[in-house]
């Protein structure tokens, strides 16, 4: 099937991604479109009954982990070589005058 690309289809592609295309450019935009859309025509032809549907080639399987704490509260021994601390927090200089 001969899919025909009109040029106010490439003129509207064109607004969409934003491209200033000269007539060349369009003419082959024009073909490379209809080409993608002749092989997307070819592939519904496939007999794809019975094949389960699948978002990635190889089995992908759940890589996240429990989330479990490991380490504890280690505040104090963070703040063991702090210069200045105040209310269990690193006491720093103001940065900002009033």
């Amino acid at each position: 099937m001969a899919n025909i690309i009109s040029d106010e289809i490439i003129e509207y592609v064109g607004i969409l991604a934003k491209l200033e295309l000269s007539g060349e450019e369009r003419e082959q935009a024009k073909a490379d479109m209809g080409r993608m859309l002749d092989y997307i025509d070819k592939l519904n032809e496939l007999d794809t009954d019975g094949v389960e549907p699948m978002s990635h080639v190889f089995p992908v399987q759940n890589v996240f982990r429990e989330d479990v704490v490991t380490g504890g509260d280690e505040s104090e021994k963070m703040l063991q070589n702090a210069p200045a601390r105040k209310d269990g927090m690193f006491a720093v200089p103001n940065v900002m005058s009033h």
